[in-house]
């Protein structure tokens, strides 16, 4: 990977997007340019993202959550009621089978952002809270640096599968004209909600450790 061929295949991905060619972008996206072009897309998207939840408290409190509660409802309801009719009446919709599982990826990625927001996921905390406070905040540093790159890495692969799904026209299994990538594009989505949540988690623990706050609790949360 060369300088040339990063900025070369990232200007290539910004004129195939300008084209706005399915096919196009997905053989652009190939370019080692896709990752430039994803770290930028990461960290400008999280921001933004940080900065609308800061402005808009409803939407930060309730968005992840209604996302999930509602993708949750619907598996249970079209799993439910198409199990009924199949046995009751012999009859079932042929998408009932392949839809439930891409609103689990909705109701999973969508979870952990909402995860990110109370910080349940592994991080020592017993151990953590003996470090000096320097300590202590260097760690809440690295963990956001690791959810930032993690972010990265999903957005560009998960942005290349939804390119080639839009470049192939591929449909959801037992319909005719819904296209898979409309409900593939939730991945990438989600995981800017975390590259988003990781910034405002990184600007918390700043201004916690500017007054002087307890910058590690032991106790976990579950929700609000």
């Amino acid at each position: 990977m060369t300088l040339d061929s990063l900025f070369g295949g990232a200007w290539s991905i910004v004129t195939a997007i300008g084209s706005w060619d399915s096919w196009t972008i997905s053989e652009a996206m190939r370019s080692d340019g896709a990752w430039l072009v994803g770290l930028v897309v990461t960290i400008v998207g999280g921001l933004l993202v940080a900065f609308i939840y800061a402005r808009l408290p409803f939407l930060e409190r309730h968005l992840e959550k209604t996302v999930m509660i509602w993708s949750y409802l619907l598996i249970a309801t079209i799993l439910s009621v198409e199990v009924f009719r199949r046995f009751v009446f012999s009859v079932q919709e042929p998408w009932s089978t392949t839809l439930p599982p891409f609103l689990f990826l909705f109701m999973t990625w969508a979870g952990c952002a909402y995860n990110m927001k109370f910080r349940n996921h592994l991080s020592f905390a017993e151990f953590r809270a003996m470090m000096p406070r320097a300590g202590q905040f260097a760690c809440l540093v690295l963990d956001a640096a690791l959810w930032l790159v993690f972010s990265w890495v999903v957005i560009v692969t998960s942005t290349r599968v939804v390119f080639n799904s839009a470049a192939n026209f591929q449909i959801l299994l037992g319909t005719d004209n819904v296209l898979q990538w409309w409900l593939l594009t939730s991945v990438p989505v989600s995981f800017l909600l975390m590259a988003g949540r990781a910034f405002e988690n990184l600007a918390i623990d700043y201004q916690n450790y500017r007054d002087g706050a307890p910058l590690i609790s032991a106790t976990t949360q579950f929700g609000d």
